[in-house]
């Protein structure tokens, strides 16, 4: 995607030091930001394998991904919603990509937890390596012409998937499907996803429900996290052999579930 420059005498837009995009004439790999305390290690690449889209090599050597909301203080004192920020993590807590949403003021504040949005998730050389969109649809509602989905790209303008929630009359049902809206997977809700001292499970099934391939958790936070903040963390458990897209629909598949479950509105 193209960025704007800033006009004479303003200010460029500064982003958070290892969070989001620096300047193209910065460090272009950072493995880990100096002079920052508690600073996260990012994931060193590994090389890409032919035909592999750029950026999603990192999801090669990983059964397991680990999703961090961030909090922000400004949301918590104010209830005005801000833009999400996630670290997105390996299991050894090395950093693999940083997301952001981008969506205007007006849309958050007015539309809450149904809010369309793009996502932009970048790797450690600042590229953004997978775009999401979800479009405007009405949250919770029993009308099987107005369910919520999410488009993967990868690289951005390109579709690798989608998201796409199925009518059911109870338990929450997403369909996981390629870039030709074939089936591939399904991921089935609880048949209530509240958390009260524990972990919140997704089961990932074969398009049948016969076998499990996989699990999207919403892990428990603690009693003044999950009472004050809408801030969420996840984890994604999949074969170490599942195809690299699969991998990245999954995880797109997480910020899905998020604003359908435990996004919260003002």
């Amino acid at each position: 995607m193209e960025k704007s420059n800033p006009a004479p005498g303003e200010q460029p837009h500064q982003w958070p030091q290892g969070y989001g995009y620096q300047p193209q004439q910065q460090q272009p790999v950072i493995q880990q930001q100096p002079g920052v305390p508690g600073e996260m290690n990012w994931m060193p690449a590994p090389p890409a394998p032919m035909g592999c889209p750029p950026g999603l090599e990192y999801l090669l050597a990983v059964d397991q991904i680990l999703v961090h909301q961030l909090v922000e203080l400004v949301e918590v004192l104010t209830g005005c919603e801000r833009n999400n920020k996630y670290r997105i993590c390996n299991s050894m807590t090395q950093q693999v990509y940083f997301a952001q949403e981008d969506t205007d003021c007006c849309t958050r504040q007015c539309c809450g937890p149904g809010r369309p949005f793009e996502m932009r998730i970048i790797d450690n050389l600042q590229r953004e390596v997978i775009h999401l969109s979800r479009p405007l649809r009405c949250q919770g509602c029993c009308c099987p012409c107005c369910l919520q989905e999410i488009e993967i790209q990868s690289p951005p303008g390109t579709v690798i998937g989608y998201v796409e929630q199925k009518w059911t009359l109870w338990k929450a049902k997403l369909e996981i499907q390629d870039a030709q809206r074939q089936p591939i997977m399904m991921i089935n809700g609880p048949c209530c996803p509240c958390s009260c001292g524990s972990d919140v499970e997704f089961p990932v099934t074969s398009v049948d429900g016969t076998s499990e391939i996989g699990m999207i958790s919403k892990h428990w936070t603690g009693f003044a996290r999950e009472m004050f903040t809408d801030a969420a963390n996840f984890g994604i458990r999949f074969p170490l052999d599942l195809d690299i897209k699969f991998k990245a629909i999954l995880m797109g598949a997480v910020f899905l579930v998020d604003f359908m479950f435990f996004e919260r509105g003002n």
